[in-house]
């Protein structure tokens, strides 16, 4: 089964509302240009009112990176599933890295996220990945493997088929390292074959996005890899000219 190339540019806590203006009607033409595959971009929550109004009436997803671990209540400055979808969200980052290593979350908070994302009828976008630490030491299969199973025994095979993957090893995310396409394959490749184990069907459906230190000079050979759905992309997707390259190396891919 050939699934369809997607990327998303994750602006993390960046710009102002005017930068995003301009960086969301970007997308939104970059969107149109790239029929081939699918292009999202994922504000900071005071920006997706001003990325949503850019990407009325185009082919551009608005998600958002993060949301809150319980439903709407008394909980001071957070921001539930719920809010996210009535605005227009359709996705949402679950378990990015810099919330578990930055902010500790666990493995079952972020499963408890996955499961609140999908309730409200959005499409979680699970991150994984290990510290440079952890992939000295071997580990990288280890944490990978144990960061899935905690969603998977939360919600399942259902669940996971409603949702998107990214790869993003620690120790390539705002470091200027990036994976070689090898290793970042031979992960990939590991987590198709884990959810593969969970569900014969799993593996032809869920896409797997790669993320850390993606620019345009890496885009093709890391998306030509076989396991390779796309990218989750940080600092080059503030750039416009940096994105529009990456979005047309996935579109080449289709």
């Amino acid at each position: 089964m050939t699934r369809r190339k997607l990327v998303l540019g994750n602006w993390k806590m960046n710009g102002l509302r005017a930068d995003a203006s301009a960086w969301a009607s970007a997308a939104s033409s970059l969107a149109g240009e790239c029929s081939a595959c699918e292009v999202g971009i994922l504000p900071a929550f005071v920006h997706l009112d001003t990325a949503l109004a850019a990407a009325s009436g185009t082919r551009l997803m608005v998600g958002a990176q993060d949301l809150a671990s319980w439903t709407n209540g008394a909980y001071t400055g957070e921001v539930s599933a719920e809010m996210l979808g009535d605005i227009g969200a359709t996705h949402v980052l679950v378990g990015h890295s810099e919330r578990r290593h930055l902010l500790g979350e666990s493995d079952e908070v972020v499963a408890t996220k996955f499961e609140r994302a999908l309730a409200a009828g959005l499409t979680p976008v699970l991150c994984l990945g290990e510290t440079l630490d952890e992939r000295e030491a071997g580990q990288t299969d280890a944490v990978v493997l144990r960061q899935l199973d905690a969603v998977a025994l939360r919600c399942g095979a259902a669940g996971l088929a409603r949702a998107v993957l990214a790869y993003e090893p620690v120790w390539a995310i705002g470091t200027g390292r990036t994976a070689s396409p090898e290793q970042a394959q031979a992960v990939h490749a590991r987590v198709r074959g884990a959810l593969g184990n969970l569900d014969a069907m799993l593996p032809g459906l869920v896409r797997i996005l790669y993320g850390g230190s993606v620019k345009a000079a890496n885009a093709a050979e890391l998306f030509a890899q076989a396991d390779i759905d796309g990218g989750l992309i940080g600092g080059a997707a503030l750039v416009p000219s940096e994105f529009a390259a990456i979005c047309r190396a996935a579109n080449q891919e289709g």
